[in-house]
This record gives structure tokens, sequence and C-alpha cells, in this order.
């Protein structure tokens, strides 16, 4: 269920996965740069979608891929189930920080709460550095830095964003822990007020399907060549109800709008199905 705090209609209002101080808000803030959103806390990523539906969000920013763990493949399907198109795009580098109430040092930590995908992402800090800390697995690494600043946990750390330690009132003991450095999320912007300009669009999400025979993706990717679509992603999902056959989920990058539209037409009657799920400029 998402939860929805009296907003000022003249703030925009960005639902996101999580609470508040999450990498979704710093996603979110990234991308409206210049303005602060309000964020609509969602518990799933389909509430992200029905918090739009519902008028009680104006967009929403949706995590989509990680290049650690690769791809939400349930992000994927609900690009498909729900009509609302993509506007833009943020890559965000994952730095995930040790903090607590103001005043401890790091010896004066015995337990650590934050969610499972960080206690990975940051065990070898831990193991390394102060093995006494019990790692405690939680719901989201924002609501545990806002748990222990709530409930005033001595003794009690919390593994989350630069943002949550600002919006907490949390002091970072030990920042940027995580061990791999490369650790990047890509997310989604939904924004149906948001007009992208045909000359400012250099990227495409689209779904596909194709005929059950033999070479006709390789057909398809030999046609994009050909006009110079770069083709920055491809991901398959099955087709309920029918053996073997899939969905083709992609992300294409161009130089030039008619270009992109001329490779659509060529490969359009190529193609069961053709859904673009959005157009927009690259962030990268």
């Amino acid at each position: 269920m998402w939860m929805a705090p009296f907003l000022s209609r003249n703030v925009k209002r960005i639902a996101i996965q999580g609470y508040k101080g999450c990498f979704h808000e710093e996603a979110a803030r990234t991308f409206y740069a210049g303005e602060v959103p309000e964020v609509v806390e969602c518990d799933t990523f389909e509430d992200l979608y029905g918090a739009m539906g519902a008028g009680l969000a104006d967009g929403a920013v949706m995590a989509i891929e990680n290049t650690l763990s690769g791809g939400l493949i349930h992000n994927f399907e609900l690009l498909r189930k729900y009509d609302r198109k993509v506007k833009g795009e943020v890559y965000l580098r994952i730095r995930q920080n040790l903090m607590a109430l103001p005043g401890q040092s790091l010896r004066d930590i015995r337990e650590v709460r934050t969610h499972y995908m960080a206690i990975n992402q940051t065990r070898a800090f831990f193991e390394k550095v102060c093995p006494w800390i019990h790692l405690v697995e939680s719901e989201d690494t924002a609501k545990s830095a806002g748990d222990v600043a709530e409930k005033k946990l001595r003794g009690v750390g919390a593994v989350a964003s630069e943002l949550a330690a600002q919006l907490y009132g949390l002091e970072i003991l030990a920042p940027g822990i995580e061990t791999y450095k490369q650790n990047y999320t890509r997310f989604l912007v939904f924004d149906d007020e948001l007009e992208v300009m045909e000359d400012d669009i250099d990227k495409a999400s689209i779904c596909f399907t194709l005929p059950h025979k033999p070479g006709s993706l390789a057909h398809i990717l030999t046609i994009l060549s050909f006009y110079d679509m770069n083709l920055t992603r491809i991901q398959s999902l099955p087709i309920p109800g029918r053996e073997w056959q899939y969905f083709f989920y992609a992300d294409i990058k161009f130089a030039g709008y008619q270009r992109y539209q001329q490779a659509l037409t060529a490969v359009r009657p190529l193609l069961e199905d053709l859904d673009i799920l959005g157009e927009y400029k690259a962030a990268l």
C-alpha cells in the first residue's frame, strides 16, 4: 500500500518504492535537479502505478537494473502491464554509509540494521574493520536509519544513503563502505506532465514479440544495426501460455530521431507485436 502525506500541488509529487531517504528518493532528486520533489512512499513497485493512477502522485521513479545484480525482472513485466511511458532515466552510484546517532564512535556500535542487499554489498567491510558488529536484516535501508533516529537507539547503527543521514540527523561513522565501488543502479522516470522534445530524444525502450521460427531475432538485430541503432540492453521473458516464446525488452540509443523511426518502420513487418515503452533523453 502507498502512503500519501498532505502535499502542496505546487510541488512535484513523485512515488518511490521505499522510505524517505532511500536511493529511489536520491534518484528522484537527481532527475529533478533544481527542485526537491515530495516523495510518496510505496511498499511495492506495483504500488507506484497505483499511486499515479489514483492521482496521489504526478510521477514515479523505479529501479530497473543494477550493475551487480542485473535486471529487476518483475519491473520489466510492469513496464508492459501498465500504460505509463518512460520519460527519462537516472544512473545513480550506490554509496553505502554506516551511520548512527551523533557522539558515538565505531567502537560503540554493537548492531547494524539494513536491507539484505546492503548487507551483501558491505559484508567485507564489517568482517575486516569491525567484526564485533552484529548485522541485522531489515526491510529498507532508509527505514533502518529512521528507526535508529526515532527510537534514539544508541549502540545501533544503520547502513543507508548520505541523504538518509541528512534527513534523520545521523552521523556518518564510515562513508563508502560498499565492497564494489562501481555499483550503479539505473532508474526509470515516469511523469505524464513531462514533455520530451523530439530533438532531445536519443533513447527508446521497446517491447516486442517475434514469430517462432529460426533466425527471427538475428534478422531484427541485423536491421537495427544497419540503421545504426545501438542496442544497450536486451532482456527476454517468457510469454505466459506460449511455450518457448518470449517478450523481448530492448533499450536502443541513436543519434537521430528520424533514423530511429526508419529503423522501426523496417522491423515492424517482421514483428508480431511492438510496444513503445518510452522515448526519452539518455542519461549517459
